[in-house]
């Protein structure tokens, strides 16, 4: 397993980590996802850890909090051998303070997951998404004495757009407070948004990206291709998970399954794996967030790692992939080669 640094820290993370969504189940929403108890979560901790790797992401919003009590389950008596992110912001309680990144709220979150995850740290905690009531100064306030009480090692952030990233970056800079190393966001072969803002900004800022949703809400998976129906089991045919998601264009989708098929032919790989690949050689990648329902999941996503695709690959991907331009994006890359340095394929 490759590790790399977490954008401009000197912490490094393994480029694959694994999800807890599939943790618990408590809901119709998160069963879609999977429900797996402590016994199979802790075999996926057992495998995850014999492939090298050994970080595991979760947040108090999964299954109302029952990932993070599994996952404290499945690691108990190795936690010096594990990694742990995990997220909070959104609404846990009926309370009007039960929600948010008020100083409030965050301190009782963290209680709660390091309760949950029976542990005295937290290697990364990242706030799950932005909250525009909260002032960004109490929120960085807070979590710089959260890191200085030695509850969190690293702080980051999930869902920022850029201005609320390059903002809250800007003031840690100004305050002396501890600093955004990481940015949990969506990124994969069908959804490359990510690249218009978020991965420049990255780059110049010295940002680590961990990418959520690696395989398009479950889309590029190799079971879903045009003319046919759904896989029997399947988080998209759950209605409410489904529009949950992020929005794709069939015919877009089924164009980058076709470039991936093309691709897979060629590497004896199958469309999963050669699908984090290309993820894994993307500027800002620090870790690609893997989730799996089952053991042969799990290790068919292992298998995306000790090989590369071919620049040749990358570029058939890249441009069945490309996405067309918002301004003032399309106007920008008109001009990359004057001025402009191109960022990605």
């Amino acid at each position: 397993m490759d590790f790399r640094l977490l954008g401009g820290s000197g912490f490094k993370v393994p480029v694959l980590s694994l999800g807890t969504g599939s943790f618990g189940g408590s809901n119709d929403f998160y069963k879609a996802f999977g429900s797996n108890g402590v016994a199979a979560a802790t075999r996926m901790v057992d495998i995850s850890l014999e492939a090298g790797m050994n970080m595991f992401d979760t947040a108090d919003l999964y299954s109302g909090g029952l990932a993070e009590e599994i996952l404290g389950h499945a690691i108990k008596g190795r936690r010096d051998d594990v990694i742990i992110s995990t997220k909070a912001m959104f609404r846990i309680g009926a309370g009007p303070n039960d929600v948010g990144s008020s100083r409030y709220h965050l301190i009782r979150a963290i209680d709660g997951s390091l309760r949950r995850l029976q542990t005295d740290f937290i290697d990364i905690f990242q706030l799950h998404a932005f909250d525009a009531l909260t002032p960004l100064e109490e929120t960085l306030g807070v979590l710089d004495d959260l890191v200085r009480a030695g509850k969190i090692r690293y702080v980051g952030c999930s869902n920022f757009s850029g201005w609320q990233l390059m903002k809250a970056l800007g003031l840690a800079k100004q305050h002396g407070l501890s600093r955004f190393v990481a940015h949990q966001a969506y990124y994969s072969l069908v959804g490359r948004d990510f690249e218009w803002e978020l991965m420049p900004l990255a780059i110049d800022q010295k940002v680590g990206t961990l990418v959520w949703s690696p395989l398009g809400w479950g889309r590029l998976t190799g079971k879903i291709r045009r003319g046919e129906p759904l896989p029997e089991v399947s988080r998209l045919r759950t209605r409410q998970v489904a529009d949950a998601g992020p929005p794709i264009d069939d015919d877009y989708l089924y164009r980058v399954v076709d470039a991936l098929d093309e691709v897979a032919k060629e590497t004896g790989k199958t469309v999963p794996q050669i699908a984090l690949n290309w993820l894994m050689q993307r500027p800002t990648v620090a870790s690609v967030i893997i989730g799996a329902r089952t053991e042969e999941q799990l290790r068919d996503n292992l298998g995306a790692v000790g090989w590369a695709l071919t620049p040749e690959q990358v570029a058939k991907l890249d441009a069945a992939s490309k996405p067309k331009l918002p301004y003032p994006y399309f106007f920008n890359e008109t001009f990359q080669q004057e001025r402009i340095p191109p960022i990605v394929g």
